[in-house]
C-alpha cells in the first residue's frame, strides 16, 4: 500500500482507530511548513547531544521511512537542523518527527522536506549525555513508545502513530468515515442542518449515548 497516495488526514485514521478499539496514539507536533503532510514507517532515533544517532540510523534506513527523533521534549535546544533534514532528504525518507525542537527554520521551509517538532530553538545541543542501548530500536514520543513495527502519519492536526500489522483495517475504516463526512459536509452546503442529518430530535430522550446513537442511523461527526 502506497502511504504517500492515501488521501486520509491523522483525523480520518485517529477516528478509524477508535472505531477498531486500537489506542490513539497521537502527539500534538505541528509541521514547520503548514499544510505538509509525511507518512511512513517509523526509523526511532534516541538523541543524546551528537547528530551521530541520526546518521547511524539512516544507515538502516528504507526509502519512505520516517525519522523519529526522541529528545525527550526538551525545550532548551534543538536537536535536528537543516543539514540533518538535507542528509535524510538524500536517504529517500519522506520526513521527520522530533519529539522535541528543531531550528534553522528558513532553510528547512527551504527544503520543503516535511518537518514536524514541538518548535524552534536557535541553540543546538550543549552537553552530550549517555546513550541509550535501544537508542535505535525505540523512540519516546509523549507517553508512546515507537518501534520500526509501527507507522507514522503527520498533518497540520498532528501526528499519529499506528501499528502497521492494523494498516488496511484501519484505512477502510479511515475511507469509510471520511467518505461519510464527505457526504454530510455536502448536504450542510446544500441547507441541509447537521441536526436533521443526525435525527438529533430522535436521539434526545432515546437513553442512548450520542455514538451510540450514530452508529445506529450511521452518522458521523464524532467516534
Amino acid at each position: 500500500m502506497d502511504l504517500a497516495e492515501l488521501d486520509l488526514t491523522t483525523a480520518h485514521l485517529a477516528d478509524a482507530c477508535v472505531r477498531a478499539h486500537i489506542p490513539v496514539r497521537t502527539v500534538g507536533l505541528k509541521p514547520v511548513v503548514p499544510g505538509t503532510k509525511t507518512s511512513g514507517r517509523v526509523l526511532p532515533a534516541r538523541h543524546a547531544g551528537s547528530v551521530d544517532v541520526f546518521l547511524e540510523a539512516l544507515g538502516r534506513s528504507e526509502p519512505g521511512d520516517v525519522l523519529v527523533v526522541d529528545n525527550d521534549g526538551r525545550l532548551d535546544e534543538a536537536c535536528v537542523g537543516d543539514m540533518v533534514v538535507r542528509e535524510v532528504q538524500a536517504a529517500g525518507l519522506a520526513g521527520v518527527v522530533i519529539w522535541g525542537l528543531h531550528r534553522d527554520t528558513w532553510e528547512l521551509r527551504e527544503i520543503g522536506l516535511p518537518v514536524f517538532s514541538l518548535g524552534a530553538n536557535p541553540t543546538g545541543p550543549l552537553t552530550l549525555r549517555d546513550r541509550a542501548p535501544e537508542a535505535l530500536s525505540t523512540a519516546e514520543v509523549d507517553q508512546w513508545t515507537v518501534t520500526t513495527d509501527d507507522l507514522v502519519f503527520g498533518d497540520d492536526d498532528g501526528v499519529l502513530f499506528v501499528p502497521s500489522s492494523h494498516l488496511e483495517s484501519l484505512v477502510a475504516k479511515a475511507r469509510g468515515i471520511r467518505d461519510l463526512e464527505r457526504a454530510q459536509a455536502q448536504r450542510l452546503r446544500q441547507g441541509e442542518s447537521l441536526r436533521s442529518q443526525l435525527r438529533f430530535d430522535e436521539y434526545l430522550g432515546s437513553g442512548l449515548t450520542f455514538r451510540e446513537h450514530l452508529r445506529k442511523i450511521g452518522g458521523a461527526v464524532e467516534e
